[in-house]
This record gives structure tokens, sequence and C-alpha cells, in this order.
């Protein structure tokens, strides 16, 4: 592949629709950045009723956005698909592994799998579920992206046949997540849709340390968290923070809280995207504990970790303020000098090129792992391929 302008399709969980999901603030940061380096990209999202009640980036200035209604609505793109020089599709694309299926199939460049929710996908695989990517998919995808680094990369080419596992971290849009002077308003908060998982910690990390500290405030942000959870007086609730608003949120807290899924703590090497927007925005970190974290913020210096809601308080009421400024000014430039949108869309540019370098599948083990001749546009019946 020669150092032309590439010209690629995603097909991704929601790149309109910031609501309920982390997806689109990280599609967009990616993008936004990718098309500055020159490149041409069509996003194609699922049209459902509850992103396109909650659109608030309905015509992006740096791609083509288009919906599609199903899979048969997605035939009229499967031109566009051919043609591209990269076909990404995403974690949790509703049909996806249909919808990976059709793209191998028709795909005549880079394929790939962006898998924005790794230790999730995997621990779905080990249980049988196979929502949105199946085991024999993986080693059709030229490159399996991934929003987890460590071990996991070996574990996606060892165990499951990925050509080639490259570590695809969240990121930020430096432009869009900076400083701003904003009057404190709460001395923690935390944003993040509910989950399950992720409820425990937030109870002993927040809810516990806000009962214990009742001069204190906090404020929760993020939707779907059930009407019987008992939050203390002190603690405000905010249902949705659009990625506009992020950085006056983070900009108002004096800490905010990094919780991580079951899954990712298990993987480890799994930033959230919060983790990096918070520190863009100037505001400090405090995190529960995962392997590789330390690889990427410094204990201590760059980031406050946490067990107990004990140590939550500490960080609160014992940090000078000289301190808390200065950690927060650490991780920022952590973030500058390595984890911007601008990082990553350079590392998505180089898998892309490193991967359409690479000799294809002879035809005999393309038609043995795809069912069907490389590059060709297959007439089928989408609907068999669920």
């Amino acid at each position: 592949m020669s150092a032309a302008p590439l010209n690629i399709v995603v097909l991704g969980l929601s790149l309109s629709s910031s609501w309920g999901n982390g997806h689109a603030t990280t599609y967009r940061a990616l993008l936004r950045s990718f098309a500055a380096r020159g490149h041409r990209i069509l996003f194609l999202e699922r049209d459902v009723p509850w992103y396109a009640a909650h659109r608030d980036l309905p015509q992006p200035d740096f791609c083509r956005l288009e919906f599609y209604g199903d899979l048969d609505g997605l035939r009229i793109w499967h031109e566009a698909i051919a043609e591209a020089d990269a076909v990404i599709v995403g974690s949790y694309v509703p049909e996806g592994v249909a919808v990976g299926t059709v793209v191998q199939r028709v795909a005549r460049g880079v394929t790939a799998f962006y898998d924005i929710d790794t230790p999730v996908t995997l621990a779905k695989l080990a249980r049988g579920d196979e929502e949105y990517l199946s085991p024999t998919l993986i080693p059709g995808y030229d490159l399996y992206l991934s929003f987890t680094g460590g071990p996991t990369l070996d574990r996606l080419m060892r165990q499951y046949g990925s050509p080639a596992a490259r570590p695809l971290y969240c990121s930020v849009d430096t432009e869009a997540y900076r400083p701003l002077e904003v009057a404190p308003r709460w001395d923690l908060s935390y944003l993040g849709t509910y989950s399950p998982d992720r409820q425990p910690t937030l109870e002993r990390l927040l809810l516990e340390p806000a009962r214990r500290a009742p001069e204190l405030r906090f404020v929760v942000a993020g939707p779907q968290y059930p009407a019987e959870i008992d939050w203390p007086a002190n603690v405000e609730r905010l249902d949705h923070v659009p990625p506009a608003e992020h950085p006056a949120f983070y900009a108002a807290s004096r800490y905010t809280l990094n919780v991580t899924r079951a899954d990712m703590i298990r993987a480890g090497w799994s930033p959230s995207v919060r983790l990096f927007e918070a520190a863009a925005c100037g505001t400090p970190v405090i995190s529960d504990r995962w392997d590789g974290l330390d690889t990427l913020f410094a204990p201590g210096t760059e980031i406050v970790l946490a067990d107990t809601a004990a140590d939550v308080l500490h960080a609160l009421r014992a940090q000078p303020e000289a301190a808390r400024r200065r950690q927060a000014e650490a991780a920022r430039q952590r973030i500058l000098s390595g984890h911007s949108a601008a990082h990553r869309a350079a590392e998505l540019e180089s898998y892309i090129r490193e991967a359409g370098a690479r000799a294809p599948l002879p035809e005999p083990a393309f038609a043995a792992l795809h069912g069907a001749a490389p590059h060709s546009f297959p007439q089928v019946d989408v609907h068999e391929e669920r």
C-alpha cells in the first residue's frame, strides 16, 4: 500500500450519539484526527431508536456519516466496502457477526475488527456468547485492533488465530478536552453509565466516602442507574453529560474517579477513555487498581490509586492543593506526550499500511476461512448469515 491518502469505511456502534456509550467519543476523537491526516472516512451506523432520540453529532464535519436500517439496508454500501482501502467493524455493532461476514466477503482492502471492549468480548466468547463477534471470524480479519494491550494481544493471536493483534488504546481530542477556569463544584466526580460490575467499586470508592464525609460534595453522572440505589444527600445525580460539556464537568471537580469493569481488571492494560479525558482536562484522577496502569500513569505522581474509602478520603482531605495541581499537570503532560487522538490516528494508519503490505491469503485458504472466493460481490441472503 502506498503512502497515498486512505479511503476507509467504519461500521461502528455509534458516532452520532454519545448517550449511554463511550464508543461515540472514542470514534469522534480518533476519526477526526485520522481525517486531519488527509484520509477519507465513511462511517456506517445502524439506525436504532435509542440513539436516534439522543443524537448530539448528526452531521460530523470530519467524515461522512450514513445510517442503515438492517442487514438488507447495508447492501447499498457493498460497493463502498469493496472499494475501501480498509474496512473496520467495531465491537457491539448490532448483528456484528453477520456484518463481519459480509465485510470479509465483500472487502478488497484490509479488514479490521476494532474492539473497544476486548476483555468483555473475550469473556463473552468463553461463554459461547457471539453477540457481535465469533471465533471463526477472528482469523479472517487482517487486524484485531484492541483497547487492551499486554498479554491479551498474544492470546488473540495464539488462541484465536488473529493474524495481527495490535493495541489501539482509547485517546482524547486534546483540542476539545483541555483545562478550563471553572469554579469548583464537587470534591469528587464520576462519569459513567451504570454497570452492575462497576457498582460495587463505585459504592466503595464514592458512595461510602460520601457517607463518611457529609461536608464534601460528590456527583455521579450517567444514565441507567436503578431507582433503588440509596444516594447519600451529598451526592448529586446527573442523568447525562454530553461530550461538549465534559471539560466543564471535569474542571468543576477537584478530583474525578475512574472505575474499571471487572473483565477489564482481570485482563489489565485496559484504560478507560474517561481516564484520558479527565487527565487531559487537568483534573486529578483517583482510580481502582489493575495490571498495566503503571505503564500509562505513574502512581503517586500522576494518579492516585485507591482500594478503600479511607484511601479516597485521604486524597480529598489531606492532599495539599499544590500537590493536587502538580499531579494534574503531570498527568496532562503524559496525555499530550503519548495518548492524544493524533497519536492514535498515526498508530491506526501505520497498522493499516502494515496489514496492506502483507501478502494476502492464497485463494484456497481464504475460501476455506470464508466459504467464498476473495474480492467477490456475494449474492447472498444476509438473513442466513445470522
